[in-house]
C-alpha cells in the first residue's frame, strides 16, 4: 500500500463517513451542525480518524474502539458506540483501498514491479500473501526484526525468485560479509572489479576511495572487513543495476566511507536501491520510503507494509518501532558469565596486559603500522580502539589476543597474564561457525568445548602448532608439559619426556622452553590449565547446559537446539559467537566490529550486559553512540601510533571464585581431565578419577596410573586401578564397560 496521507481522507471525509456510520442512533438522522452537540466531538474523532488511516497499521477493531469509543459514549449508548465504531472502520478501509489504488495509478509508470507472493525458508512461512511495489529511483529501507527473513527476501529478489517477479530486471546485491565465500576472497581485488568494466574505470574508482597499489594487486581475503565492503560497493558502482540490494552496506566503514556511500547513493535516479541496515543514522539519511515486515490483527503471517519518507516519519507513524532510534533492552536482555578470580589479580586496576615500546610492520613491507605502542589493561578497562579504515586497529588487537606477535622483539615488552582467559570475537568470526553449517548451535559448542578448553582457538594462527615445532618435539622427546608451578617468581612447567620416569620429570621455565622452539605448546598448555583454573572441565558439555547458555544470549531453543547454523540470520549468529566465545566465563572480552548484524534492541541488549560484566571489554567500533555506552577510554590509531584518551575508573570486583561450580544434571563420579595439571604445584594435578568403584580416594600414585591408562586407552588396567567388578559399570566410567569382553 502508498502510505502518504490521500486528500480523500481527510479530516472533512472522515466526518461525512462517521455521521453515515452513525445515523439512526439516538435521533442521528442528518450531519450534525456547527449549532449541534455532536458537532464538536464529531469533528474530533475525524481528525484522530484521518491520523488512524494514514497509520495503517492501526486500521484494527482494537485501535478504533480505544481511540473513538470513549468520545461517542459521552453522546450514545456504549453499545451503540461500538456498533458505530465498527461501521465507521469499515467505511474508512474502503476509502483507504480506494485512496491506495488511486494513487498507485498516478505513478504506474514508475513501478520496476507490483508482485504478490509468499516467501517461506525450510519449513517457515516468512511472508504470506504480501504485496511487493517498487519504484524507480526510490530508495527503500527494509525493516524488521533479528530473524523476520529480511535477508533471505533480498536474495530471493537477487535471484529472480519470487512469483511474478519480472525477468528483465537487472539485480545487484552487496552482502553484508555475513556468509563465507572462499573463491570470492581468493580472487585478486583488481580483476574482480574488471568484471564488467573496463581496467581505467575500474584503476580511476580504486584510487578514489585510496585503495593503496599492494592492495590492488593482492586478494580479497587479505583485506581488512572495510575494505572489503569498499570493494563490494564499487562493484555496484561500475554495473548500474536496475535495483541495488545492500545488506548492512556500512559494516566494517569509518565515518568518511560512509559518507561516501551515502552521497552516491542519493544521486541515483535510475537505480531503485533497497537496504538493510541496523545503522539508523544512516537510513534517515538515505531512505525515500520504508518497507515493513509487520502482523496485524487478523493476519496469520507478516506482510509488507510500505512508508513513504524518512525512518523518523515512519516511527511517527510506528510508535513501538522507535527501538531503531534507541538502545533499548525492553524485550532482550543478555547475560554474561561472571569471571572466576585472577591469580595474583586484587583489585580491579591491577594490570594483567601490558605493551611497552611494541612495534609491529607486516611481513613484506618495509613500512611499520604500528609504532611504539604503550598500552595497558586492567579489570576496569572499558576500551573502545578508534580510527580510520587500515590505520592498525585489528592488528593491534590481534597482538593482545596472541594471534601475532611484535617486530621488535627484545627491544620491546608484550606481557600477558598467564592464566588469562580471552573472549575474542573476531572481525570475520563467521568463518569459524559456517563450517558447522549443518549442525545446531549447540552441537557447534559441544564440539569447540568437549574437552573443556577452546578447540577452536587451537587451530588459529597464534596457537597451531607448526610442523617445525611438531619436529622438534620429536627430537627433543617431549611427551608433553604435565603442571606448572610459580617458583621465586618465575613461572616453571614440568616436563614430562619420552621414555623416561615421571619421577625424573623437570621443571623448565616458559623463556627456557620457547628458546627451544615450543612457544605454540606452551601457550596451549596455558590455555588448558586456565581452562582447569575455571572449573571448565567440571561444567557439563550436553544440549541442556548449552541451551541454558543459549538463552542469555537471546538464542532460543527453536535456533540454538533445533534449528541448524546454515538457517541462522547475521544478528542470530553474532548472538551465536557472542555466546560461543563466554563460555570460558573470561576476564576480558575483546570485540572487533561488534556492532556488525545487530538490531538496534540487540545492541541495546549488548550494551547493557557489558556494563554489567565483570572482566575488562576491548572493542574496536565505528558506532559512537554503541561503544560510547560503554567504554570511558579510548585509544586512537593513526599514522601508526596509539594515543590514549579518557581513562577506566576503577570498579567493584565481581569475579566469583577461583572456580565456577555447575550443577550437575546427573548424580554421575565426578571426573576431571586437568589437560596438563592445574597451576598449583601441591594440587592433585594428575587428579582424572576421584574415587574407586567402592567410594575410597585415590592415592595420587593411583591417579596418575589411571590417567597414563587412559590416555593410552588401557581399558582393562583402568577398571583395575578402579576395582570395578566384572559386570558392573562404574557411574561415569561408561567407558570401561562391565569388563565381561576382556
Amino acid at each position: 500500500m502508498a502510505s502518504f496521507v490521500h486528500e480523500r481522507i481527510s479530516p472533512q471525509a472522515c466526518f461525512s463517513l462517521l455521521c453515515q456510520s452513525a445515523k439512526g442512533v439516538d435521533g442521528i438522522t442528518n450531519i450534525p451542525t456547527v449549532d449541534d452537540d455532536e458537532y464538536e466531538i464529531f469533528d474530533y474523532i475525524s481528525q484522530i480518524a484521518s491520523n488512524l488511516a494514514a497509520q495503517r497499521n492501526d486500521l484494527s477493531i482494537t485501535s478504533w474502539l480505544a481511540a473513538c469509543a470513549p468520545y461517542l459514549n459521552t453522546i450514545m449508548d456504549e453499545s451503540d458506540s461500538e456498533k458505530v465504531t465498527e461501521k465507521f472502520l469499515k467505511n474508512i478501509s474502503k476509502l483507504v483501498e480506494a485512496a491506495d489504488a488511486e494513487s498507485e495509478d498516478e505513478d504506474e509508470h514508475l513501478n520496476l514491479c507490483n508482485i504478490e507472493f509468499n516467501l517461506a525458508y525450510g519449513g517457515k512461512i516468512l511472508l504470506h500473501q504480501t504485496k511487493l511495489v517498487l519504484k524507480r529511483g526510490h530508495r527503500y529501507g527494509l525493516v524488521g526484526r533479528n530473524g523476520a527473513g529480511k535477508t533471505t527476501l533480498m536474495s530471493a529478489i537477487n535471484n529472480g525468485k519470487l512469483e511474478g517477479w519480472p525477468k528483465e530486471l537487472k539485480t545487484y546485491y552487496v552482502d553484508s560479509g555475513s556468509n563465507v565465500d572462499n573463491e570470492w576472497e581468493e580472487k585478486n581485488v583488481l580483476d574482480f572489479l574488471k568484471e564488467g568494466n573496463e581496467e581505467k574505470a575500474a584503476t580511476e574508482l580504486l584510487n578514489k576511495l585510496k585503495f593503496t597499489d599492494v592492495m590492488v594487486m593482492n586478494a580479497i581475503g587479505e583485506l581488512s572487513g572495510g575494505w572489503q565492503m569498499k570493494l563490494r560497493l564499487l562493484r555496484a558502482v561500475i554495473l548500474h543495476p536496475d535495483i541495488l540490494l545492500l545488506d548492512e552496506p556500512t559494516n566494517h566503514l569509518d565515518k568518511a566511507t560512509v559518507k561516501w556511500v551515502t552521497s552516491y547513493l542519493t544521486t541515483l535516479t535510475d537505480t531503485t536501491v533497497i537496504t538493510v541496515s541496523h545503522d539508523t543514522p544512516f537510513m534517515e539519511e538515505l531512505c525515500t520510503d520504508i518497507i515493513h515486515y509487520e502482523k496485524r490483527d487478523g493476519w496469520t503471517h507478516n506482510k509488507l507494509v510500505n512508508y513513504k519518507g524518512r525512518m523518523s516519519a515512519f516511527v511517527e507513524k510506528q510508535p513501538q518501532a522507535k527501538h531503531y532510534f534507541e538502545l533499548s533492552t525492553a524485550d532482550l536482555k543478555f547475560i554474561f558469565p561472571q569471571p572466576g578470580r585472577l591469580e595474583g589479580i586484587r583489585t580491579s586496576t591491577q594490570k594483567f596486559l601490558e605493551l611497552s615500546n611494541v612495534d609491529y610492520t607486516y611481513p613484506g613491507n618495509t613500512a611499520a603500522t604500528l609504532t611504539d605502542v604503550n598500552v595497558k589493561m586492567t579489570l576496569s578497562s572499558r576500551v573502545a580502539v578508534i580510527g580510520a579504515n587500515g590505520a592498525g586497529k585489528s592488528t593491534l588487537i590481534k597482538m593482545i589476543v596472541g594471534d601475532t606477535k611484535p617486530s621488535n622483539e627484545g627491544k620491546s615488552q608484550l606481557w600477558i597474564h598467564h592464566n588469562l582467559r580471552i573472549a575474542y570475537v573476531a572481525q570475520h568470526s563467521f568463518h569459524h561457525v559456517e563450517q558447522h553449517y549443518e549442525h545446531s548451535p549447540c552441537d557447534y559448542i559441544a564440539w569447540r568445548f568437549k574437552d573443556a578448553y577452546d578447540r577452536e582457538k587451537f587451530e588459529s594462527q597464534g596457537y597451531k602448532i607448526t610442523d617445525e615445532e611438531k619436529a622438534r618435539t620429536d627430537d627433543w622427546g617431549l611427551e608433553g608439559i604435565w603442571s606448572r608451578r610459580m617458583k621465586g617468581g618465575i613461572l616453571e612447567y614440568e616436563i614430562k619426556k619420552r621414555n623416561v620416569h615421571e619421577k625424573n620429570n623437570k621443571y623448565f621455565s616458559k623463556d627456557e622452553l620457547i628458546s627451544l622452539g615450543f612457544e605454540k605448546t606452551v601457550r596451549q598448555a596455558d590455555e588448558k590449565i586456565a581452562a582447569v583454573d575455571a572449573g571448565l572441565d567440571l561444567r557439563p558439555v550436553t544440549t541442556s547446559e548449552i541451551q541454558k547458555h543459549l538463552d542469555d544470549f537471546g538464542l532460543t531453543q527453536e535456533f540454538g537446539t533445533f534449528g541448524k547454523i546454515k538457517g541462522l540470520s547475521g544478528g542470530q549468529k553474532v548472538k551465536l559467537v557472542l555466546a560461543a566465545a563466554m563460555w570460558n566465563c573470561p576476564h576480558m572480552i575483546v570485540m572487533d566490529e561488534p556492532t556488525n548484524y545487530l538490531d538496534r534492541e540487540a545492541l541495546g541488549a549488548l550494551s547493557a550486559a557489558l556494563n554489567e560484566y565483570g572482566g575488562a571489554v576491548l572493542m574496536i567500533s565505528h558506532n559512537k553512540e554503541f561503544y560510547s555506552s560503554v567504554c570511558t577510554e579510548e585509544w586512537f590509531v593513526e599514522d601508526g601510533a596509539v594515543k590514549k584518551v579518557g581513562d577506566s575508573s576503577e570498579r567493584e570486583m565481581k569475579a566469583v571464585a577461583k572456580k565456577k561450580t555447575f550443577e550437575k544434571e546427573e548424580t554421575a563420579q565426578e571426573v576431571l581431565d586437568s589437560a596438563g595439571g592445574n597451576s598449583n604445584a601441591n594440587g592433585d594435578k594428575y587428579k582424572d578419577a576421584a574415587q574407586n568403584f567402592w567410594g575410597k580416594s585415590l592415592a595420587k600414585k593411583e591417579i596418575r596410573n589411571f590417567a597414563k591408562a587412559k590416555a593410552k586407552g588401557d581399558v582393562k588396567a583402568m577398571r583395575t586401578i578402579l576395582q570395578v567388578p566384572m559386570g558392573k559399570v562404574m557411574p561415569g566410567m561408561e567407558e570401561l564397560g562391565d569388563g565381561k569382553d576382556q
